[in-house]
């Protein structure tokens, strides 16, 4: 059997892979689930995930000394011991003065004594909280909620970034979703005769007409 010297797999290119969509809960979906009856540790977490954008293992890990309610400020623990100071929402302020001042807001049961709850742990009981209410999505979805509504609200893309912690601004985008109205808006102010349309310009200081 002959083979080849040369490889021709090197000639293919790397495989695209579909930009992946942000699946925000909608407005009402959020308001439905926190009008809901939980547990009071259960909407303490969708409110870090909700109005602070934390992730799930974020979650698991917060404790009292976390929070800041003098300068209205919470941190966030990041990779290699990096520490992030995001604003408070009012909200989590009020949360936070019935949460304990030290230790973990969630600590595990008396199995793992002395320890946080696992991620896995918070993603299922904020899950079973979102389809008891009737509000589609994942816990992430509400991670998604505090992206795409802060720059729906005409947020600056860049304090996003911030917030959500992200390096690159192209992550952020992917946590953003722009509205359908606001597409639609932008493709109805295209005018292909704008060449002929009166224009203004500055005439000695003041904008006139031309054209």
């Amino acid at each position: 059997m002959d083979y080849r010297v040369d490889n021709p797999m090197v000639k293919l290119g790397s495989p695209k892979y579909p930009d992946r969509v942000p699946r925000p809960v909608p407005d009402d979906g959020l308001a439905r689930l926190l009008c809901s009856r939980m547990h009071h540790r259960t909407r303490v977490m969708i409110l870090l995930a909700s109005l602070g954008g934390l992730r799930v293992h974020e979650i698991a890990k917060f404790r009292g000394e976390d929070i800041d309610l003098a300068r209205r400020v919470f941190y966030v623990h990041g990779k290699g011991g990096s520490r992030n100071m995001l604003p408070l929402h009012p909200l989590l302020a009020e949360a936070a003065l019935t949460m304990p001042q030290r230790g973990w807001w969630f600590p595990s049961n008396t199995k793992r004594p002395g320890q946080h709850v696992h991620a896995k742990g918070v993603s299922d009981i904020i899950g079973q909280a979102m389809r008891r209410a009737g509000t589609p999505g994942t816990p992430h979805s509400l991670r998604h909620w505090f992206g795409t509504t802060l720059l729906d609200d005409g947020e600056d893309v860049r304090v996003v970034q911030t917030l959500l912690r992200h390096k690159s601004l192209a992550t952020t985008a992917i946590y953003t979703k722009v509205p359908d109205a606001r597409r639609h808006s932008a493709v109805d102010r295209l005018d292909p005769f704008r060449a002929s349309r009166p224009r203004l310009v500055p005439v000695d200081g003041v904008a006139g007409l031309t054209g």
